[in-house]
């Protein structure tokens, strides 16, 4: 096995380049993160309507995950940026998340009633949040920048080969004689045994990575430091208390429309979002003590104008993705297999035909990993990721005239491109813009651009389908597909500190 980079060797200003095999080692536990994610995505909606849940409830039951990823990141990052152990800076984090995470994963599928399985989505989401935010900063301490878009498709590669497998299980499972369906109110075996099989990869892939890896100390990864230092602004400016009341009251007047009115009680949670974040900068503007809360949100506040500009597209690309998660079970099935009933044969088939589908699409992320380094070298990452939003896009919108299931699996090759540009392409273009000492909590903090739109779907998607779109899950993909263009439009407009090819 290659050696790993030496933490004690002499303080240089050029940080080396690594080899192919120590950029496989430091991205390997990335299988394991998504083996996880991907259970939880392919089968936790089939879990919910499995205990009870209604299909405009769902969006609500998934608030769970990426509300916990909007605290769990930043407080890890910020965390992880001052922490030096034996096990060095991010490596501890890794460690501990997926020890919890792969508890969850042995649990989940046992839990009785719709609100534990619930809950329990949000111990999983944390946990898995707690190993993977380092995961983005490790690239960016560990590689220059010249090897960053490989370190981040090397990512993106292991995240589509751990999504394939987990996705494929209770398809897999069913073949082999795993009971596909159970008894109302209880998770098919094949489901079971997946999200067990779940917590054993994902334990083993991170535990391989911190093991076959070690990190530079703090001052020898400040002397690689070439980024320019984050300007501070006026902490306490009237600004940004006008900024943080206008906040308070659009989500107090948006509560008190939907109590009226009566709408979509999911409303509440965009409303809850924006006076969240009107009262976090209020107490911020009255505070004077320097500690973790004042300086996340310091760190919000002065943001590169780069990820001010990539939180659009992030924003628009996330959005669609989990328009993409909640509604494609519920759209095949009832579409292309004709049922809604969670304890019909044909309702079962048709779910683990979505495993097959997300298993494609990350089949697919993992060939276009392998090619996005060369890609990049012709298209530039603006041009590469505007390319590959618009076929994400184009992939779901098609999903609503194929009828033929089996035709989804083209759909899914778009959407599969589109996976791996997002997983890659943004970080590339933003790590140049970030300091070292402030690599984990901004990659913390830019996880709330994938958060906020998860919460804004979670919102809005419900009651679009209620009200505007038929109630049909079908919809909802399509919504996706016009939100993943508009990403890919929106990338044309972020400008870094130089452009480089891969």
């Amino acid at each position: 096995m290659p050696t790993p980079p030496n933490p004690a060797s002499p303080v240089t200003t050029a940080k080396p380049a690594l080899s192919f095999w120590q950029i496989w080692n430091m991205c390997f536990g990335f299988l394991g993160i998504q083996f996880g994610f991907a259970l939880q995505n392919a089968n936790v909606s089939r879990i919910f309507q499995t205990l009870g849940a209604s299909i405009d409830a769902i969006p609500v039951l998934w608030v769970a995950a990426p509300l916990t990823g909007l605290l769990v990141q930043p407080i890890v990052g910020y965390l992880s940026d001052r922490t030096w152990t034996r096990l060095g800076r991010r490596r501890p984090y890794f460690l501990a998340g997926a020890v919890l995470a792969s508890l969850a994963l042995f649990a989940f599928p046992n839990v009785p009633a719709l609100w534990i399985a619930a809950g329990m989505l949000w111990i999983l989401d944390a946990s898995i949040n707690v190993s993977m935010e380092p995961f983005r900063a490790f690239v960016g301490d560990q590689l220059p920048p010249a090897q960053r878009p490989l370190g981040y498709a090397m990512q993106s590669f292991f995240i589509g080969v751990g999504s394939v497998v987990a996705s494929l299980l209770p398809f897999v499972l069913e073949h082999f004689g795993v009971a596909n369906t159970a008894p109302a109110g209880q998770v098919p075996d094949t489901v079971r045994y997946a999200f067990y099989a779940g917590g054993v990869v994902l334990l083993a892939a991170i535990v391989w990575t911190v093991a076959s890896t070690r990190e530079y100390p703090p001052e020898q990864l400040a002397a690689f430091d070439a980024a320019a230092p984050v300007p501070a602004r006026d902490r306490h400016s009237g600004r940004v208390r006008a900024i943080a009341l206008l906040l308070l009251a659009g989500g107090a007047a948006l509560a008190a429309v939907v109590a009226a009115r009566g709408l979509d009680k999911a409303l509440y949670i965009l409303a809850g979002l924006l006076a969240g974040f009107g009262l976090a900068y209020l107490l911020r503007g009255a505070l004077r003590a320097d500690n973790a809360f004042t300086r996340i949100l310091d760190d919000v506040r002065d943001m590169p104008a780069a990820m001010a500009r990539l939180a659009v597209v992030q924003f628009f690309s996330w959005f669609a993705l989990f328009a993409m998660w909640i509604y494609t079970t519920a759209a095949v099935t009832a579409v292309h297999f004709g049922s809604s009933d969670p304890t019909s044969a044909a309702y079962n088939a048709g779910a683990n035909w979505v495993g097959v589908l997300f298993a494609a699409y990350n089949g697919f992320a993992a060939l276009a990993a392998i090619a996005i380094p060369w890609q990049v070298r012709r298209l530039g990452l603006r041009g590469s990721h505007l390319v590959n939003a618009v076929l994400g896009g184009l992939g779901l919108l098609s999903m609503q005239w194929i009828r033929d299931p089996h035709w989804l699996l083209l759909s899914m090759a778009g959407v599969g491109i589109a996976w791996a540009s997002i997983l890659s392409l943004p970080y590339a273009l933003l790590s140049d813009s970030l300091p070292a000492a402030k690599m984990g909590v901004y990659m913390g903090i830019f996880n709330f651009f994938i958060v906020i739109p998860q919460l804004v779907a979670a919102s809005l998607l419900g009651f679009l389908l209620k009200s505007l779109l038929g109630g049909q899950a079908i919809h909802a993909l399509a919504v996706g597909g016009i939100s993943m263009i508009v990403a890919g439009l929106c990338v044309l407009w972020v400008r870094t500190p130089h452009d480089r090819s891969a």
